[in-house]
């Protein structure tokens, strides 16, 4: 219960429909998802429980498609599976970004600063918008919300005025500035996708730049490790639970879900039709901006 992370040694890079091999001295992508059929059933497996993210539940589908009797679990940080309200690891994500932001604000009311934390996300503005609102954030920077700089500017130079000589800003990685693109820390290609980040850096270096001292902090896979929280820990195990009941009724190409607070489960292709993103007209963005969190938009 207490140990966070991977821990069963999964990578984020065994797709078995693309994976790099060298044959004759040339890098080339193959598809081994017959392999990967063929060692189930060698092992007589009567389920596989295959617990990701998009891409990990996205292959998953495309093995039940092959006949693997497979049963999907939402695991991951950013929170973007469809047909769940919450995934595991998303809630301890949270926590450890929300106490670095609390850190960070006494660094930043002292020395007069502009503290940019940038978090993670992907597409998804869910860490950052709920740890900049629980962590006192002055401005929430997310994917689904194009900023402007000059927005953000005004944000914190109102605070100035008004003697806060300090700003809070949750960055996610794949928030973008109005007419631009998201920054890429690493391209992509067929095996990997693209690796959003910098764009706290961004952020930072336009404050800076304008007479306001600023530093960026990116919190990084510092999100991903560490002891998960007793709610992931409540969430994993009903989840965990839910999916060996499924498997032994042969509810196979099926994810387990949370939906109105209890457990249940939907078609895989559902959960995986459409990424879920930030609702911009719930209650979480409106309160945001009703309490004057600034999302760099107006």
């Amino acid at each position: 219960m207490p140990r966070g992370g991977t821990i069963l040694g999964a990578a984020n890079r065994g797709n078995p429909y693309a994976r790099k091999v060298v044959r004759d001295g040339q890098e080339i992508t193959i598809d081994v998802s017959d392999e990967i059929v063929r060692g189930i059933r060698e092992q007589k497996l009567d389920a596989l429980l295959v617990l990701g993210g998009d891409g990990t539940l996205h292959i998953a589908h495309e093995l039940a498609m092959k006949g693997v009797p497979v049963i999907g679990v939402p695991k991951t940080i950013d929170n973007d599976i469809g047909g769940t309200e919450i995934t595991f690891g998303f809630d301890t994500a949270l926590n450890i970004a929300t106490e670095a932001l609390d850190r960070l604000h006494t660094t930043a009311e002292s020395h007069h600063r502009a503290m940019v934390v940038e978090l993670m996300g992907r597409d998804a503005g869910f860490i950052a918008l709920n740890a900049g609102v629980s962590g006192g954030a002055d401005v929430i920077l997310i994917p689904e919300i194009p900023f402007k700089f000059e927005s953000v500017m005004a944000k914190v130079r109102e605070r100035a005025e008004r003697g806060r000589k300090f700003s809070l800003l949750a960055v996610s990685e794949g928030a973008k500035p109005k007419g631009g693109g998201q920054i890429f820390s690493r391209k992509g290609d067929e095996v990997y996708v693209p690796r959003p980040g910098g764009i706290g850096q961004v952020v930072a270096e336009y404050i800076e730049d304008r007479g306001f001292r600023s530093r960026v902090t990116v919190l990084g896979h510092v999100q991903r490790g560490g002891t998960p929280t007793a709610f992931d820990r409540w969430l994993a195990t009903r989840y965990g639970a839910a999916a060996v009941r499924l498997a032994a009724r042969g509810g196979f190409d099926r994810m387990v879900a949370l939906q109105r607070g209890e457990i249940t489960d939907i078609a895989l292709d559902e959960a995986v039709a459409k990424p879920k993103r930030v609702n911009l007209n719930g209650d979480a963005v409106i309160t945001a901006r009703n309490i004057g969190i600034s999302f760099g938009d107006e």
